[in-house]
């Protein structure tokens, strides 16, 4: 069996972050298990709370996602399906949707959100304020790296011919 905690030695920052990904995403399944909403796609919880926030359109959704239309598209019809959203077409423009919550996608919101507040606690219990606000930091960094190199992205396996 693999010990899955990291040993008290240096490790390289990607490994730490495989690690620990999915602690978030853990503590959130672990809620919308207990109401009985486990059938909410991966990513859905994303677009759930994109939509409880209510800032953002469909367009910037789709840019945050990193998803192309259809795969959007495709999520918004899963969603449909399994009662966590409506969709309809947009009054005042025919040819733009509307998306939103059904009370059964609130309650999954809700759900996720407290996993996400709940391992939120857990790091402001285990770490100093400035320990905190460095690991804040540090992710704020890499995601502008990120950014920076989103054109330089080659596919692995192919030659950037």
């Amino acid at each position: 069996m693999t010990d899955t905690h990291p040993p008290e030695k240096y490790q390289a920052i990607p490994e730490l972050m495989r690690l620990a990904r999915g602690a978030y995403k853990r503590s959130a399944d672990v809620r919308l298990a207990a109401a009985e909403l486990e059938d909410l796609p991966t990513s859905g919880g994303y677009l759930l709370a994109y939509l409880a926030a209510g800032e953002e359109s469909i367009a910037d959704m789709i840019q945050g996602l990193g998803f192309t239309k259809q795969a959007f598209s495709q999520l918004v019809d899963t969603m449909v399906v399994r009662g966590f959203l409506t969709r309809d077409v947009d009054p005042g423009d025919r040819r733009r949707m509307t998306v939103r919550m059904t009370e059964r996608g609130e309650a999954a919101a809700r759900a996720s959100y407290e996993g996400c507040l709940e391992v939120d606690k857990e790091l402001e219990r285990r770490l100093t304020p400035e320990e905190l606000a460095g690991l804040r930091k540090g992710l704020s960094v890499l995601a502008e790296i990120k950014a920076s190199l989103k054109d330089q992205a080659i596919r692995r396996g192919l030659s950037p011919v």
